[in-house]
């Protein structure tokens, strides 16, 4: 059975059970109850794994180096699950003290698994919703990797701060504008969908649109932006066709070509 599968007391009740076994492992100095949790099947029993970490890593300073010793041995493990838990976990961390999981970060991108690889995109989402600086700084390093993966993960990685922050990642993207990897090119674009239709949020991609070189890709991503404030429409700041004509008003009628 499923944690979704039980009901919300049962849940609640789980979740209890969970942290008092972390809890366990962190006052006895062993690993194993936090490594089962760590590698179970279920995604939401894994997730609430790293999150109550996370919680005692914020809320406990006097158990921050062990918790931070747990997830080295995480990490090192052979089971996939249990090294993707230690990533997440590392997310969750880093929203306090980034400079002590940053190389473990690093080493993540590398994993010969894809699901570890991913995972870092979720922590750097979580780390630049709370602590950007050092979310940003860290995928500006990558931003010309060699690996094309890599470089799409690492722009993925600070899409959430850029929904809220767009002036942020603005300028790691625009240094992606002609890279030679389609799929980068093509994270780019959703990325500027999706950063576009909150609040305040259009002027300043558009501005930011203004200034870039590839006429190619700014073509595509205002097709993109406009496709998302019509998908959208409900949650976004202007409507469609607002949207569309703020961005010929800009631009210039013609600069994207949508269906009405």
């Amino acid at each position: 059975m499923g944690f979704y599968d039980l009901s919300k007391e049962d849940r609640k009740r789980l979740v209890e059970r969970m942290r008092k076994a972390i809890r366990r492992d962190l006052d006895s100095g062993r690993v194993e109850g936090i490594r089962r949790l760590a590698s179970d099947k279920d995604t939401y029993v894994r997730k609430h794994a790293y999150l109550i970490l996370g919680r005692l890593y914020r809320d406990d300073k006097e158990s921050r180096e062990r918790i931070l010793d747990i997830l080295k041995v995480l990490f090192g493990d052979e089971d996939v699950r249990v090294r993707q838990t230690a990533v997440y976990c590392l997310g969750e961390v880093g929203k306090i003290d980034a400079d002590r999981v940053l190389d473990m970060l690093e080493a993540a991108l590398s994993d010969e698994h894809h699901s570890v690889r991913n995972a870092v995109v979720g922590a750097l989402k979580q780390m630049g919703e709370k602590n950007p600086k050092p979310a940003l700084e860290f995928a500006g390093r990558f931003l010309h990797h060699p690996d094309p993966e890599i470089r799409r993960m690492i722009i993925h990685g600070v899409e959430l701060r850029g929904r809220t922050h767009p002036e942020d990642i603005l300028p790691l993207l625009a240094e992606l504008q002609s890279d030679p990897d389609r799929r980068v090119r093509r994270t780019v674009v959703h990325i500027l969908g999706q950063i576009s239709y909150k609040e305040g949020c259009l002027e300043k991609v558009v501005s930011e649109l203004k200034r870039w070189k590839n006429e190619k890709l700014v073509r595509e991503a205002l097709e993109e932006i406009l496709d998302v404030h019509r998908r959208y429409e409900k949650f976004s700041d202007k409507s469609f066709r607002e949207a569309k004509e703020y961005i010929e008003h800009q631009l210039g009628a013609g600069r994207a070509y949508p269906r009405d």
